[in-house]
């Protein structure tokens, strides 16, 4: 029973805003030293699928350095193994357009490995969950299509794909993001194809452009073909806007979080950074937090993630915060409720995320609005800054880029060349 796996990469990412602005959503750094890509591509292997094509297109550089040959994940085979597809010139080629399309313009490279099913993932979910288990009910109840589904928040179910079923798990009705959800099973976006069917799909209704899964394929397979649902009640998590990213990520500094990244059973691989270990200093400690490798703790950390290579010196309180690697948060300085980057410098005696102003982004006010504070790769903080709440610091910022000490919540700081871009294309507009 050949399988193989299909990860779909290429997304931006929009609603992780400035997250994503240097990189492809998949690519995002989590948990301190994982990145999002990392948990599809593990629950491959763990579960037995060693065939997979990544499927990349937006910004992909740091995902292909981040893949490379599959080594961590025990993918560096001279028979299977991963492949990175990306999109091409030629005959049937160009930009992927929607993600039925992506997989259609890859029909070949389907062809080539002939297996009996394939597997559809989202490469910027995090879960843990077995993938043969749900194999194993596509087969027993002779289905075309199976679609991974769980039950989320009613007030939630607009922002997904929503399925009804009868009382054999067999899918009637299916409604991409409904205004009035008639259910709240929701797609987890896991599809498993019998793969002569799923060929057949694309090649009948991928010819046109844009064509995607949830507007196009699947309703044509419910009325047509064998499709049931497959509801997972383990733990799953799509982190695709700035509050559930970090919510997600601080919700594993639990004493027992609900996703256990300890199962000697179920392992996350990852590139590991090659970094030395965390160092606590006479001064440092860390409370409810997770700590990567590389980091020197001077100051004090509280219920906060940090990647490798993160420098906290003394004085320096990091809380409800999630550090991105080697940014550097220099003496006395305070970061709450924040989001930081890669490579950022937080100067001395700072504070980001001042205040009980709760004041939305003023650009962006349908992203920020709980009172978390966003800064980009590789922004430089002057000493004595204050930064309130519902910020965005965008990228390669530096003191030039601050006209005075306060930012006050809800603002947006540019480096003065985007500024000018961002200016432009508003009066175009």
């Amino acid at each position: 029973m050949k399988t193989l796996a299909l990860i779909l990469a290429g997304g931006r990412g929009t609603r992780l805003d400035i997250l994503s602005e240097h990189r492809a959503k998949p690519s995002v750094p989590f948990a301190g030293k994982f990145r999002l890509i990392d948990f599809a591509l593990s629950n491959c292997v763990n579960s037995g699928i060693y065939d997979i094509g990544v499927l990349t297109q937006y910004l992909p550089l740091s995902l292909n350095d981040h893949i490379g040959i599959g080594k961590p994940w025990d993918l560096d085979r001279r028979i299977g193994g991963v492949t990175i597809l990306q999109p091409y010139t030629g005959r049937k080629g160009g930009w992927y357009q929607g993600t039925a399309h992506a997989v259609y313009q890859n029909v070949n490279f389907i062809k080539k490995h002939n297996p009996k099913y394939v597997v559809v993932l989202s490469g910027d979910h995090v879960y843990k969950m077995n993938y043969d288990e749900m194999i194993s009910s596509h087969i027993a109840k002779g289905a075309d299509l199976t679609i991974a589904t769980q039950r989320v928040a009613w007030e939630d179910a607009h922002q997904f794909g929503i399925l009804e079923v009868d009382n054999n798990m067999q899918i009637i009705d299916f409604k991409e993001k409904p205004e009035n959800p008639p259910s709240n099973l929701a797609s987890m976006g896991i599809y498993i194809f019998t793969a002569d069917v799923l060929i057949d799909k694309l090649e009948s209704f991928c010819n046109q452009e844009n064509s995607d899964f949830g507007h196009h394929i699947i309703p044509e397979m419910i009325e047509n073909n064998n499709v049931f649902a497959y509801e997972y009640k383990g733990y799953w998590k799509d982190v695709g806007t700035l509050k559930s990213f970090w919510e997600t990520n601080l919700s594993l500094t639990d004493p027992v979080p609900e996703l256990n990244l300890y199962d000697k059973n179920w392992r996350i691989h990852t590139r590991t950074e090659q970094e030395p270990p965390a160092k606590f200093g006479s001064k440092g400690r860390a409370i409810e937090s997770l700590i990567s490798n590389g980091s020197i703790i001077n100051g004090v950390v509280e219920n906060s993630v940090i990647s490798p290579g993160v420098v906290i010196e003394e004085g320096a309180v990091v809380r409800d915060s999630v550090i991105f690697n080697n940014t550097t948060i220099k003496k006395d300085s305070i970061v709450c409720k924040c989001i930081v980057d890669k490579g950022v410098v937080i100067e001395e005696n700072c504070h980001v995320g001042f205040g009980n102003d709760y004041t939305s982004n003023l650009e962006k006010s349908e992203l920020l609005t709980n009172g978390l504070t966003v800064i980009a790769k590789r922004a430089h903080i002057p000493a004595n800054t204050q930064i309130g709440r519902n910020c965005r610091i965008l990228s390669y910022v530096d003191q030039n880029d601050f006209e005075d000490k306060i930012v006050l919540s809800g603002k947006t700081v540019r480096h003065k060349v985007q500024d000018e871009v961002y200016t432009k294309l508003t009066v175009a507009k």
